[in-house]
C-alpha cells in the first residue's frame, strides 16, 4: 500500500505544470521613476530572484510611475496571474494612497493582490540643504520649530508620498508650518535640496544614502526607535528632540489577484532565499534598506499589509492630507 501511495503521490506531483519561468522574463514593476528608494530595491533584488527561479530565468525591472506608485497598482490587479508580473509595492501606494486619496483608490490595497513576501523596512532621513542655518540634530529641529510659520521650504517626492506625510508630521510635532514644494521623484527632490530650491526634506534613506555621504548634503536624524546600522553616528529624530517619530517606509512584494498558490510558492521560496544571503542583506543594508528577517511566507505578508494600512489611516487622519483624484 505504501508503494502505491508514493506513485500515487508522484504521478500528481507530475501532473502538476511547471512554471516556465526559463522561457519567458518575469516583470519586476516599479510605481516610480529610475533611480529612487524603490527602484534601488527592485534592482538589487532582481539578479538574486532570477538566480533563484532557476537556470535560465530572468528578472526585468519594468518602470511605470505615477501618482505615488498608485498608476502601477492599478495596472498591476488586471494583469495575469500567471507569475511573471509582479510588482515591488511600498508605503505611499499602499499605506497612504488609499487612505488619503478623496474618493479612494481603483484598488483595494490588500484585497486585490497576491501577497508574495516582506522585502524589508527602510527609515527616512532628515536632509538639509548645506547651507542651513543650524548644525547639530537638536539645533536644526529647534530652528525649524523656532522660526515663524512658512519660514522653510521642504521638497518631496509628490504629494501624499510618506514623504510629504512624514514632514506633515513633523510640522504638526513641532507646532508650526513649512511650505511643500513636491517634485516627480526622489532623486528630483534631492537635487532641489542640493541645490538650494528647498532648504529640507525627509527622504527615505535608500534614496539619500548615497548623497548624504558624498556630503551634498547634510544627513541630520534618522525615524525609528534605534539608529540604523549603516548611518551609526547619525541620530534617531527621537533624539534630536521629536519624541515617538518612528515612522518607516516598506517594500512589499505583490503580485495579480488570484495567484495560483505554486506561483505564490515559487515566487516566495525565491525571495526568501535572497533575502537570507548575507550578501543581499548587506547591499540592501547599505543603500538603507533592513531586510525582513521575520516569518515571511505569502500568508505572513498579507498579515503584514492588513496592519500597515491600518497604521497609515490613522496617520492620515492624523495630517488631514488629502489627495485629489
Amino acid at each position: 500500500m505504501r508503494r502505491r501511495t508514493l506513485l500515487h503521490l508522484a504521478g500528481a506531483t507530475l501532473a502538476t505544470p511547471a512554471l516556465a519561468f526559463p522561457d519567458k522574463p518575469v516583470s519586476l514593476v516599479t510605481g516610480y521613476a529610475p533611480g529612487g528608494s524603490t527602484d534601488i530595491a527592485a534592482r538589487l533584488l532582481a539578479d538574486r530572484l532570477a538566480q533563484h527561479l532557476g537556470a535560465g530565468a530572468r528578472v526585468v525591472v519594468e518602470n511605470r510611475p505615477g501618482a505615488g506608485g498608485s498608476v502601477a497598482s492599478e495596472w498591476l490587479k488586471r494583469q495575469p496571474a500567471d507569475g511573471h508580473t509582479v510588482m515591488l509595492v511600498e508605503s505611499s501606494s499602499h499605506g497612504i494612497a488609499p487612505n488619503a486619496l478623496v474618493g479612494g483608490t481603483r484598488y483595494h490595497p490588500v484585497e486585490d493582490y497576491s501577497h508574495l513576501g516582506v522585502i524589508g523596512t527602510a527609515p527616512l532621513i532628515l536632509v538639509v540643504n548645506n547651507n542651513f542655518p543650524a548644525q547639530t540634530a537638536p539645533e536644526v529641529v529647534a530652528r525649524l520649530r523656532a522660526a515663524p510659520p512658512e519660514t522653510f521650504t521642504y521638497a518631496t517626492s509628490g504629494v501624499g508620498t510618506i514623504l510629504h506625510l512624514a514632514t506633515e508630521m513633523l510640522a504638526l510635532d513641532l507646532q508650526t508650518r513649512f511650505v511643500h514644494v513636491p517634485y516627480r521623484s526622489g532623486g528630483q527632490m534631492l537635487t532641489a535640496i542640493f541645490t538650494g530650491e528647498a532648504q529640507f526634506g525627509i527622504a527615505v534613506l535608500a534614496s539619500a544614502a548615497n548623497q548624504v555621504r558624498q556630503g551634498l548634503a547634510r544627513g541630520i536624524a534618522i525615524t525609528g526607535d534605534a539608529r540604523f546600522p549603516s548611518f551609526p553616528d547619525t541620530p534617531t529624530m527621537i533624539e534630536a528632540g521629536v519624541p515617538g517619530f518612528d515612522l518607516m517606509t516598506w517594500n512589499v512584494l505583490l503580485g495579480p489577484p488570484n495567484m495560483p498558490a505554486e506561483a505564490q510558492a515559487t515566487l516566495n521560496r525565491a525571495l526568501t532565499a535572497a533575502l537570507a544571503e548575507p550578501e543581499t542583506r548587506d547591499k540592501l543594508l547599505t543603500a538603507g534598506v533592513l531586510a525582513w528577517r521575520q516569518p515571511n511566507a505569502p500568508a505572513d505578508a498579507r498579515a503584514f499589509m492588513v496592519r500597515e494600512v491600518a497604521r497609515f489611516r490613522a496617520v492620515v487622519d492624523r495630517t488631514g492630507v488629502k489627495l485629489e483624484p
